[in-house]
């Protein structure tokens, strides 16, 4: 069983194929950035399964999931890595089988989250187990603030550059730090006072250098 799909959507025309159930949709409704960042992690477990009813399972929790939301999903296949598209179930033509993105005004309300490039998604479970386990040490060492925060770092890199906290580049803990943090990582008012040193004691326990972000 596949999961990909080598035609490009969204985009300037139709393409083929899409994953998930077809299903008249709000106009305008927003799909939740924590429902994108379920439907990636689902993605990656599909990905990285050895059998064929696991992989069946993660695509069908994933389908259950965005169809809550009327979207579905698929996965394009691109020369510098597969790319997870997320996108309103009403675009599909079931009776055509294609995607009719000249008939769509508004092509912002789909979500585009590359599955490969700075990591392998194949390496996700060992990436998601180096990481928690970093997250343990934090917390162990440092106090319950700062492992929360550094559980967040551990979602930011794992799902979405499929890597170590500690291979996090210096852009990509800016990103962190201005967008996903801020954004989805529902923070209180001490993990916000401590983000900077927890970032630092991140590194620090694992006994790496810490970019100049």
């Amino acid at each position: 069983m596949s999961d990909l799909d080598p035609e490009p959507v969204p985009g300037s025309g139709p393409d083929d194929g899409s994953e998930g159930s077809d299903s008249d949709s709000h106009d305008g409704e927003e799909l939740p950035e924590s429902a994108v960042e379920e439907a990636e992690r689902l993605t990656r477990l599909a990905r990285a399964a050895t059998d064929d009813d696991e992989r069946a399972a993660y695509r069908g929790h994933r389908e259950e999931l965005l169809e809550d939301h009327e979207f579905t999903a698929r996965v394009r296949e691109e020369d510098t890595g597969d790319v997870l598209v997320v996108h309103p179930a009403e675009w599909h033509d079931e009776a055509e089988g294609v995607i009719r993105t000249d008939r769509i005004e508004d092509l912002s309300r789909a979500r585009e989250v590359r599955l490969e490039g700075a990591g392998s998604p194949d390496d996700w479970e060992d990436v998601e187990s180096e990481n928690r386990a970093l997250v343990a040490d934090v917390r162990e060492i440092h106090g319950d603030v700062h492992a929360d925060n550094a559980a967040a770092l551990a979602d930011f890199m794992g799902n979405h550059y499929a890597r170590p906290m500690t291979e996090a580049t210096a852009a990509e803990l800016s990103e962190f730090r201005s967008e996903y943090f801020v954004r989805n990582a529902w923070p209180t008012d001490d993990q916000r006072a401590v983000l900077a040193e927890s970032i630092r004691l991140v590194f620090e326990t694992a006994d790496e250098p810490l970019p100049d972000y």
